[in-house]
C-alpha cells in the first residue's frame, strides 16, 4: 500500500505578542520548510475580521508561496465562494495555473470565515447565506473547463487567460452537505475534522459511495484535515497545546483576540465547566509525541478511508509550530518506509 501523503493547512495565526506582518512572514517560512520536509500540498485559509488570523486573501498569498517554492502544490483551503463571482474566481485560478502549471489547487467552501456583520460588509450587504453555493460551484467549474452550457446566460463570455492547465477543484466541508455536493459534481472532497470531530467518517464514506464520475475525476478522492500538535515529549506537547485550549475557550465566549502565547494559560484558573469544555474540544485534536501522533493519524486515515491527510497546527509561537510540523514529517517518513 502506498504511503498516505501529508499536506498542510495554514491559517497564518497571530500570537498576542506578534503582528500580522510577522504571521505572514512565518507562513512563507513554513511553506518553504514544508517543501523540504516532503509535504505534498500547502493550503491557505480565508478569514475576515479575526484578530488571531492574518490572511483574508489566500489567492494573493499563494502567489508569493508558489514563487518561493518549486514542487509543492499550493492552493486555497478555501476560497469562500458565496462572496465572489464564480467567473472572477475562475479567471484568477486560470492565471495562477498559467504562472505555476500543475501546482495549483482551488478549494472552495461556503462558510463566512468570520462574523455575520463582516460577511455583510464583504458582500456589499448581499450575503446570501450560501444558498447559491451549489450553482456557484457548477458555474465556476464550467468557466474553468470551458464546459458552460449553451443556454447559460454567459455562455459566450471568454474566460482568460487561455491555458491548457486547470487547478484541482476541491469542495471543503464539515458536514454532509459538502460531501454530498462533491459526490454529485464529481469533485474532490476535504472534511474538516479540526472543526467537527463527530461523524466525519460517515460523511466521507458516503461521499465515496455516492460519487458520480465526471470529466475532472473518474473516481473519488478524499482528504481529512486534522488539528495536530507534536512535541518531543508528551509534556512538551501538552504545554504547547495549552495556548489552543485557551484560544478555543475564548472563541466559545465570543472573544475576538489574537492567539494566546504559552505564558497566558499559566495565569488562568479554569472552572470545572471550562475544563470540561477544553476536553470536549480535545476530541478534534491529536496531541502528543511523534510516534503517538502518527499512530492516531493512521487510525483516522483508515476510519475515514481517506486518500490524504491535511495537518493544521496552531500554537502560541512560531518556533513550536515549525518544530511540530518537522517532527511529524520525520516520524511519518520513518513509519511509512
Amino acid at each position: 500500500m502506498p504511503q498516505t501523503r501529508l499536506s498542510i493547512l495554514d491559517q497564518s495565526p497571530i500570537p498576542s505578542d506578534r503582528t500580522a506582518t510577522d504571521a505572514l512572514q512565518a507562513t512563507l517560512e513554513l511553506a518553504q520548510a514544508a517543501e523540504r520536509w516532503g509535504y505534498h500540498r500547502y493550503w491557505l485559509a480565508e478569514h475576515h475580521g479575526l484578530l488571531g488570523l492574518a490572511d483574508p486573501c489566500p489567492e494573493i498569498l499563494l502567489t508569493r508561496i508558489a514563487s518561493l517554492t518549486q514542487k509543492i502544490r499550493v492552493g486555497t483551503g478555501g476560497i469562500m465562494l458565496p462572496y465572489y463571482s464564480p467567473f472572477k474566481i475562475a479567471e484568477q485560478f486560470r492565471m495562477l495555473c498559467a504562472l505555476f502549471p500543475d501546482r495549483i489547487d482551488l478549494g472552495v467552501g461556503r462558510a463566512p470565515g468570520g462574523d455575520r456583520l463582516t460577511a455583510q460588509a464583504m458582500s456589499g450587504g448581499a450575503y446570501n447565506s450560501a444558498d447559491d453555493f451549489p450553482q456557484q460551484v457548477f458555474d465556476m467549474v464550467g468557466y474553468l473547463d470551458g464546459t458552460v452550457a449553451e443556454n447559460h446566460p454567459f455562455a459566450k463570455v471568454t474566460v482568460q487567460p487561455k491555458s491548457e492547465h486547470a487547478p484541482e477543484v476541491w469542495i471543503l466541508g464539515s458536514s454532509d452537505f459538502g460531501g454530498a455536493l462533491a459526490a454529485h459534481l464529481g469533485l474532490r472532497f476535504t472534511f474538516a475534522h479540526f472543526i467537527n470531530g463527530q461523524g466525519g467518517d460517515q460523511v466521507t464514506r458516503a461521499y465515496r459511495e455516492q460519487f458520480r464520475p465526471s470529466p475532472r475525476e473518474t473516481q473519488p478522492y478524499s482528504m481529512v484535515a486534522v488539528f495536530v500538535i507534536c512535541g518531543e515529549t508528551d509534556a512538551e506537547a501538552e504545554a504547547t497545546a495549552s495556548s489552543i485550549d485557551l484560544r478555543r475557550l475564548q472563541m466559545d465566549y465570543g472573544l475576538n483576540t489574537p492567539i494566546p502565547t504559552r505564558e497566558e494559560p499559566l495565569a488562568r484558573q479554569y472552572s470545572p465547566e471550562e475544563k470540561t469544555r477544553i476536553q470536549f474540544h480535545r476530541a478534534r485534536s491529536v496531541i502528543g509525541t511523534p510516534d503517538k501522533v502518527c499512530a492516531r493519524l493512521e487510525e483516522i486515515q483508515q476510519q475515514f478511508a481517506a486518500d490524504e491527510l491535511m495537518i493544521i497546527t496552531v500554537t502560541g509561537d512560531y518556533a513550536s509550530r515549525l518544530r511540530s510540523y518537522e517532527l511529524l514529517a520525520q516520524a511519518w517518513a520513518r513509519q511509512n518506509h
